[in-house]
């Protein structure tokens, strides 16, 4: 199958309860012809498949066959331009095309297309399906996708625990009662009335998904539930149906119906907290606004996003949050981009600035030209990452994955040994059944498939709100691990923008007078230097006439009635000036790696007024960053394409005492490779196209935000703001992370070793066992949860 023809897709799946089913489902979708790759997440309970986009029939039925189902959501479009029933199949043929779609039923006489989606598709995608058709096309408000159907279910799961708790009290309280002395108990007739709806109504649930199970040639986490709980249930109608008139046998109604109950309360607490490790997703997608002000020959009006085009002229109001990313065209403002990269302080936006959707506007009103829409956003593409990580396996899951395959069967096995040897003990049928029971309930594969997914999801989550994207789990699992860090200069640790480092003169404010009216209106770096500091001192600067660039020399012009010229060595030379008194600074500058510029009077008198030293400054934070990584034994190095002085300058600042300088961008990777030659584990950091191949060879790299497209594919971690401080601060979430995932898979493996052999020898009562399993995955979930803590 050649790759081309593959396309990423997205299924919701659900009825999957533990790992197994998530083996099972994704062994399904493997077996499906045309499919290069399948990952099943049981957290988000996701599968990503890479597979021919008209393979999506096939995939839905093999999930199904499985004995699972994939939830489609409904979307209504208004199409225009349809006259016949030929134009009802061109659009339904093209809309078929759009990946995720199931099914399309257009409909000439009202208009609309009625169509059957699966997983998130783009309605962008769906609108251009159409356009390109040769048609038109806008969302109704009517068929927007519903997004309280998984806080329905909830409400739902929630009465069903609530019933299966208020049924199983009165069979738990002469139990409780007990232990203050007094006998008490139910007859057997109420028991059975009390348990049987929880057993066959409450938990019918169970039956369902061990059936299908079972049909499919597999076992999960239900199969063992309904095994266990209806051994107990047949067991305590068996003893009830035998017993001699007026004697009171010894019942188990209460065990089968407090498991169902207790197992149905933890399913119900670890739905609630899957749901909060998927809440930074829910967050973002908050964060789009469903309606935008357009402007059109003069007039605004609100539209829907969906009907936005690029070049689309939009005003944002105060306080509402921009639509869509754009450039500000018209109005002055600050913008409050926090949950985007996590910059805690409002950004100031002007004719010209960037702006993105999803962000506060502040105070202004502002006039937009939209640049990008739909799934092209970087609020889009910010989700898009954050999905694909939490969608993601981390390399150890493959081992959960091949554990939770053989893991029913096994303990099916076990369970039948153990009713066995009780028997052949001699203890008798029932105590043999009980002991049976207890093993099959308390076994809990749920606990090893929520590990890895649950904590990659919190970690991948919190880092984003933070404005730290990890692309895939495989970058989160390696960069726990960094020992070294390499660093570009320019741009990652250095602002990148030329800077007056030194000043060399009698009257430093006059120097900067006469040196910024020579650089008005020039568009140079050298020259926005000059001006900036003026204007932070707040200087007046003069006119100036008859400005000549002298090429590749400098600049030269008339200012408040002398000549003056500002250029470089070859200048100096040219004008046969001597640099007298700042010979010595200048040397010392020149072996800093500065540029140097000389203020120079042609006219009246030729001399020598200035010297100026022009310097990348650090950015605020770089040298806490390598403090930070120094503090956890991570050892920091320089690898930049400038001169020796500049880089030396830069390390010695920062503490850093591995430089390479003057590395050509093609040998950067080179440099990372004979790091990693070391024995270490290398990060590499880095915002240019020249810095993606290093980032690349690099265990992991990371892209500093501002930076180019290109750096950000090639890295496992982007970073959404240009602030070093985010570097120790990714690389420790990593690390967290990570060590949320070998405590769960302990705890979830440990529970198991331990709980089993209890029950088998007898020394667990089936209902503590259920208690406990339920309260594995719970507590599994739970630990992950405590990421949501975390702060850089």
């Amino acid at each position: 199958m050649n790759s081309a023809t593959l396309t990423e897709l997205d299924l919701p799946v659900s009825g999957m309860t533990c790992a197994s089913c998530a083996g099972r489902v994704e062994r399904a979708l493997k077996k499906v012809p045309g499919v290069a790759a399948a990952s099943v997440n049981l957290a988000s309970e996701q599968a990503r498949v890479q597979a021919p986009a008209d393979s999506l029939p096939a995939l839905v039925a093999a999930v199904e066959q499985a004995g699972y189902q994939v939830p489609a959501r409904s979307l209504e479009l208004s199409i225009e331009g349809m006259t016949c029933a030929s134009c009802v199949g061109r659009v339904e043929r093209a809309l078929k095309k759009v990946p995720g779609v199931r099914e399309v039923s257009v409909n000439l006489a009202s208009e609309r297309a009625h169509l059957e989606l699966l997983g998130a598709v783009d309605s962008q995608a769906l609108l251009q399906a159409v356009e390109q058709a040769g048609y038109k096309a806008r969302l109704l408000d009517a068929g927007q996708p519903r997004q309280d159907d998984a806080e329905r279910r909830l409400r739902r799961e929630r009465w069903w625990v609530i019933a299966a708790l208020l049924l199983a009290l009165p069979l738990v309280l002469p139990m409780l009662v007990e232990w203050a002395g007094l006998h008490w108990m139910l007859p057997p007739w109420a028991q059975f009335l009390l348990a049987t709806p929880v057993q066959f109504v409450i938990g019918a649930r169970f039956y369902v998904s061990a059936w299908r199970a079972v049909k499919a040639g597999a076992g999960n986490m239900d199969l063992l539930v309904a095994l266990g709980t209806s051994a107990g249930y047949g067991l305590s109608v068996y003893l009830w149906l035998t017993a001699p008139p007026g004697h009171m046998p010894h019942l188990y109604f209460e065990a089968s119906t407090v498991v169902i109950a207790l197992i149905l309360l933890g399913k119900y607490l670890e739905s609630r907290a899957k749901r909060q490790t998927a809440s930074a997703i829910r967050a973002l997608e908050a964060l789009r606004p469903e309606r935008a002000v357009r402007l059109r020959d003069g007039r605004e009006e609100e539209v829907a996003i969906a009907e936005l085009r690029l070049g689309d002229e939009v005003v944002v109001r105060p306080g509402e949050r921009f639509p869509v990313d754009g450039e500000v065209l018209d109005g002055s403002s600050h913008a409050d981009e926090a949950l985007i990269t996590g910059e805690s302080l409002p950004v100031p936006k002007a004719p010209g600035d960037k702006v993105t959707g999803g962000a506060i506007n502040g105070e202004g009103r502002l006039l937009l030209r939209t640049t990008a829409l739909g799934g092209e956003t970087v609020l889009a593409k910010i989700i898009r990452l954050v999905e694909d990580a939490q969608a993601a396996k981390a390399p150890i899951q493959k081992l959960v994955d091949k554990v939770s395959q053989v893991f029913v069967p096994v303990v099916i096995l076990i369970a039948l040994v153990t009713l066995g040897a009780w028997l052949v003990a001699g203890v008798g049928l029932e105590q043999a059944l009980v002991n049976a029971v207890a093993v099959l309930v308390i076994a809990c594969p749920c606990a090893l498939g929520l590990a890895t997914p649950t904590a990659i999801m919190a970690g991948t989550g919190v880092a984003a709100r933070h404005g730290i994207l990890i692309k895939d789990a495989e970058s989160l699992e390696v960069a726990h691990a960094v020992t070294s860090v390499a660093f570009d200069k320019t741009g990652t640790l250095t602002s990148g923008r030329p800077q007056i480092i030194h000043l060399g003169g009698d009257d430093q404010e006059q120097l900067l007078r006469l040196a910024g009216a020579l650089q008005r209106g020039s568009e140079h770096p050298l020259a926005k230097a000059v001006l900036e500091r003026c204007a932070e001192r707040d200087l007046e600067v003069p006119p100036v006439n008859a400005s000549q660039a002298l090429s590749g020399r400098g600049i030269q012009g008339e200012v408040e009635g002398r000549r003056l010229a500002l250029g470089n060595r070859r200048l100096l030379d040219e004008q046969e000036l001597k640099p007298g008194a700042l010979a010595s600074a200048a040397a010392d500058w020149e072996a800093e790696g500065r540029t140097l510029s000389w203020l120079l009077e042609l006219a009246p008198e030729k001399r020598v007024l200035g010297l100026f030293a022009f310097g990348d400054s650090l950015k605020d934070g770089a040298a806490e960053a390598v403090e930070a990584l120094r503090g956890r034994d991570i050892h920091s190095h320089l690898i930049t394409g400038d001169n020796r002085g500049s880089a030396a300058v830069v390390a010695k600042a920062l503490g850093i005492d591995d430089v390479h300088a003057e590395v050509l961008p093609a040998d950067k990777a080179a440099t990372v490779a004979e790091l990693k030659g070391r024995g270490r584990v290398v990060a590499m950091v880095g915002d240019g196209i020249n810095d993606a191949p290093a980032l690349a060879a690099a265990d992991v790299g990371i892209a500093m935000g501002g930076g180019t497209d290109v750096a950000m594919h090639a890295a496992g971690i982007t970073l959404m703001r240009g602030d070093p401080r985010l570097v120790p601060a990714a690389l420790d979430i990593s690390r967290r992370t990570y060590a949320k995932i070998r405590q769960n898979l302990f705890w979830a493996f440990i529970y198991n070793v331990i709980g089993i052999p209890l029950a088998a020898f007898g020394l667990l009562n089936p209902m503590v066992a259920g208690a406990a399993m339920a309260f594995s995955s719970v507590s599994v979930v739970g630990n992950a949860l405590l990421l949501r803590r975390w702060k850089p």
